[in-house]
Formats: C-alpha cells, structure tokens, sequence
C-alpha cells in the first residue's frame, strides 16, 4: 500500500496538473505485479517468444475508443498544426491546452479533435500516415470525448520528406512502431534518436529480402511504405499470424481468466511487455502489436536461447525504480514513467469518473 504523504502529494498533483520527478519510489499500486499478473506457459515461432499474461481483476473499458476505430469513423480528425481549423466547441476541458495559435506545420507536433462521446486512447507506437510526414505516437495519453483540438506530442519516422497535398492522416492498420522505434520515442524522447532507430530497421528488414525489395526499400524513407511493401509483409506475417492464431485461441480459452497481455522475448532474451485493463482491449490492439513483435524478430534474426517461464514472470514482477515521473491531466488520466536499472516502465491510469484503473502498462528491457 502506498504511504500516505505520497497519496497526498499525488492529489495535489493532480488538482494542479503537474508533473512530478519523485527519486526511489515504487509505482502506484504495488512494488510488485506478482499477485496482479501471472505469466503463462510461452508460444513460440522462430526467435519470437511470447508469454500470455492473466491478472487477476479484469476491468469494463468498453467506453474508451481506440484511433483505429476514430480515424476509420471520422469522429477523430488529426491535422498538420496550423493546416486547418478543427471545430472548437464552446466549453473546455481542464488541462488541455489550445494548440492552434502561433506557427504552421511542425515536425514534432500534429493536432488532433476527437468528436466522438467516447473518450480517445492513444498508445505511444502508433503511426499515424499523411500530411507532411508520417508520425509516431510518443506517450500513451487519453483524450476526453468531444474534446477541443490538443496538441498530440509525435516523432517523425519519415526523415527526409517535408510536402504533402493531404494534410489528413489516417492510421497504419494493423501495425504499430516496433519496440526498438517505440522505445526511442517513449524512454528518450529524442527525434535524431528515432530516426536513427528507423534507419537501422530499414537496413535490418531490406538485408532480409530479395534484390528488388531492398531496392525499393533503400528508395523510401518512410517507415511506413518499408512496412507495406509485400515481400516484408510475408516475412512478417510467416512469424506474426502462427503467434496471432495461438494467442487468440488462447484468449478464448482464458477469458474467464482475464488474459490482459505478453511479455516478449527475441532470440532468447526478454525485452518488452504489453498489458491493458481488460481482455477485450488487448483483443483491440493485439493485431498490430504481434505484428510489431514480428517485425522487431525479423530484423534480429540470429536464433539463441530459449527465453524460460521464470525470467518472463522476474520481468513482470519487478517494477521497483530508483525515479519516478508523473504526469496528471486533473480528472482524466496520469502518465508514470518509472526508471530502474535495467528498464523503464510506462503506466497509463484513467481517472475518469468510476474508473481509477491502468488502463496500460508497457515495460522494455534496456
């Protein structure tokens, strides 16, 4: 349980929209996940190995909407900054700021309007494609239901391009940034960093392919169009769908059992897990994180040891950090980022009324 200054300091927190940079704290909740997470027996392809999670409280987030679903129906618009005017309704949310004065187009910034009466989940590792750029998401945040426009904090993974007729962006479907371009934009925020991580993606996928795909690999910069050429989708695919089809029949199976997400390992070493609140949103997002999975598995393709059962629970359990960093949007949602020795941990909790739960956790290796 936590302690009751931290409790209060969060509060206050919270009620001011602040963040905070707390040193040797455990993250909210408990040190460890153990009593709430139970790693299950691995499924494997190849050098890709991913163990099932089940927690032991399941929560309802049937109202939160995914980008997929908002960009597919039009209810969430995302914009260049400065391209167009969103509609802006008459009232407005507490911590979300205005993003249209000033400027036009920015690298590291887009604008994004959710009109729908549901409240937005972002996850950091989401691409978003058109305008000037294609952009990845950079932190998991929520935004509220028939929000005002907000900045949405993004990295670029297009280096080179800077035109586009279209200033509208849809989602990549189906994919999301692999952990090795997330990690970059989650743990160092760094856009030179990113960049650099989708070169070596790029050169990692095109020594992988015939003459003619890394011919049309090395053309683009886009890490988006290196994700849609065909060749690369069949190799992702040959790891991605064996483990996709095990895991969501594996997911029928334990729904009773609240199976909420993986931890991952490639070439025998354990580097990142995925969790969310309920079943039924892993199942949202589960197409497009296998597949990211998948991607990170073909551009390492020396095969080592297995990763074994006790290391993937030790890896979940652990989430005591010597930092800690909290941000809070009063009445919406906080963003933890704790820091440890050896890996860094992300927690998205909503705040909305008759919530208080996290709605995500993701932890990489480092």
């Amino acid at each position: 349980m936590r302690m009751k200054w931290w409790v209060l300091i969060l509060s206050v927190a919270g009620i001011l929209g602040l963040a905070l940079v707390v040193p040797g704290l455990a993250p909210a909740g408990e040190v460890s996940l153990t009593s709430r997470y139970k790693v299950l027996a691995p499924i494997r392809h190849g050098n890709l190995t991913v163990f099932p999670v089940v927690a032991s409280a399941a929560f309802d987030t049937r109202e939160f909407l995914t980008l997929d679903e908002g960009l597919r129906s039009g209810d969430v618009v995302v914009s260049e900054s400065g391209s167009i005017t969103p509609l802006v309704r008459p009232r407005r949310h507490p911590g979300i700021r205005d993003p249209r004065p000033g400027g036009g187009a920015q690298v590291n910034q887009l604008v994004l309007v959710n009109n729908s009466k549901r409240p937005l989940i972002l996850l950091a590792g989401e691409i978003v494609t058109g305008g000037k750029q294609d952009r990845v998401i950079g932190k998991d945040r929520l935004v509220p239901a028939e929000s005002d426009p907000i900045d949405l904090g993004v990295f670029c993974v297009e280096p080179g391009r800077w035109t586009g007729a279209k200033m509208s962006f849809g989602s990549l479907d189906s994919a999301m940034a692999q952990p090795a371009v997330r990690a970059r934009a989650m743990a160092d925020k760094d856009q030179q960093k990113v960049w650099s991580e989708v070169r070596n993606a790029q050169a990692g996928i095109g020594a992988g392919v015939s003459a003619p795909a890394a011919a049309a690999i090395g053309s683009t910069s886009s890490y988006a169009r290196v994700m849609q050429n065909e060749e690369v989708k069949e190799k992702v695919n040959a790891v991605a769908a064996p483990i996709q089809r095990d895991y969501q029949s594996l997911i029928k199976q334990l729904r009773d059992r609240n199976a909420v997400g993986v931890v991952v390992a490639v070439n025998g070493e354990i580097i990142w897990a995925d969790i969310f609140a309920s079943t039924n949103l892993l199942e949202k997002y589960w197409p497009k994180l296998v597949r990211s999975y998948a991607t990170e598995a073909i551009v390492s393709p020396t095969k080592g040891h297995d990763a074994d059962l006790k290391s993937a629970q030790a890896f979940l359990a652990d989430l005591e950090g010597r930092r800690q960093t909290v941000e809070t949007e009063p009445g919406l949602y906080r963003h933890t980022e704790i820091t440890g020795d050896d890996f860094k941990a992300f927690e998205l909790t909503a705040l909305l009324p008759k919530t208080g739960f996290d709605l995500h956790v993701a932890k990489m290796a480092e």
